[in-house]
């Protein structure tokens, strides 16, 4: 039986046809006979020349270095521009800036100025008294008194005007001693009674000195003045631009006393002592009066910021009362903390830093 193939409308891959029109064709046809000409004028020694189908230019087409220069667009060949110079010096000139309306963008400069080191010589001159102060041979005060009397030698000189300046380099004698800047000390004593607070005594007495003999190898003096019978905190150093910081009144340094009085301090009083009383030579307040105990009201805490001389027992006296003992318990930000009567200590870095930074009243 014959079988008969069915036809689902599809055609064959095998049989289907690469063009499927007949402009496809004549297409191919036409590209076909350009490629046939093309070949055979590339095989030909003479050098034709034909007209180029998008420029009406003629080239010529059979050098083999621009085979392809057929189907290539000459790109136009540019000089560089050259202006040509001018014996006129005004034609330069910037023309913006002799418009009399024109906008001209202000400039600013970004930032602080940079400092130039060269420019400007560091200066390290110091006056005279601090230079002693910080050689650890007295205070800024005491520096000008030595320098009036003449004690004071700059360079072999003699000098005596207050305000003089020196530099590091100079030569500098005290008593026709020679001065060298020592390292910075700084020693804190629970000072006991008995002892006077100077470096020295005329009268042969006892002084704080003998305290902390042996602790240094520099000069240091003490930092403010306690009685020969006030015991407590006080400061050694051979720094004086802070002992000046922490005596000076306009610093105004916190100090605190533990008093011991002879009887009990009526109410009436306490408000005096905060309210300010006049001792006949000056007038003398205190900042906080406040019981130790409250029990026992012959203890009195007592805080300042002056630097009066005898101050706390003046107070006291002019109100009929007698300090039995005094104890200074703060100075500065310093205590007495874990430091038994009549010994020392070094300060902490930090302890030394908080002072020179000021930080504590």
């Amino acid at each position: 039986m014959e079988r008969r193939k069915f036809n689902s409308g599809k055609s064959n891959k095998n049989e289907h046809s690469h063009y499927h029109s007949n402009e496809k064709k004549e297409q191919h046809k036409r590209f076909r006979k350009d490629k046939e000409e093309n070949d055979k004028h590339f095989k030909t020694d003479s050098k034709p020349l034909k007209k180029n189908r998008y420029k009406n230019e003629e080239r010529n087409i059979d050098d083999s270095s621009k085979s392809f220069s057929k189907y290539k667009k000459d790109k136009p060949v540019h000089k560089p521009y050259k202006k040509e110079e001018s014996d006129d010096s005004n034609e330069h000139r910037d023309r913006k800036k002799d418009r009399p309306f024109s906008k001209q963008k202000p400039t600013f400069s970004k930032g602080k100025p940079k400092y130039n080191k060269t420019a400007a010589k560091k200066d390290n001159s110091i006056r005279l008294n601090r230079y002693l102060a910080n050689a650890g041979i007295c205070s800024r005060r005491e520096a000008d008194e030595y320098i009036k009397a003449g004690l004071v030698k700059v360079n072999g000189v003699v000098v005596t005007e207050l305000g003089t300046k020196v530099q590091p380099t100079d030569e500098i004698k005290f008593n026709n001693e020679a001065i060298k800047i020592e390292n910075k000390v700084y020693i804190l004593l629970n000072k006991p009674k008995d002892y006077v607070t100077t470096t020295a005594d005329e009268r042969g007495r006892r002084t704080v000195m003998e305290l902390i003999r042996g602790a240094c190898r520099e000069k240091v003096f003490p930092v403010g003045r306690l009685d020969r019978n006030t015991t407590g905190v006080l400061l050694f150093t051979n720094d004086g631009d802070l002992a000046a910081k922490l005596t000076h009144p306009k610093f105004s340094k916190k100090k605190i006393y533990h008093v011991f009085l002879d009887k009990k301090l009526k109410k009436e009083d306490m408000d005096k002592l905060v309210e300010g009383i006049n001792d006949g030579d000056d007038f003398l307040r205190a900042d906080v009066v406040s019981f130790v105990d409250p029990t026992d009201k012959t203890q009195v805490g007592v805080e300042i910021h002056t630097g009066q001389n005898r101050v706390i027992r003046r107070m006291f006296e002019a109100l009929d009362y007698k300090v039995v003992k005094l104890d200074r318990v703060y100075f500065a930000g310093l205590t007495k903390k874990s430091l038994p009567r009549g010994r020392w200590r070094f300060l902490t870095p930090t302890e030394i830093n908080m002072l020179k930074m000021g930080a504590f009243e």
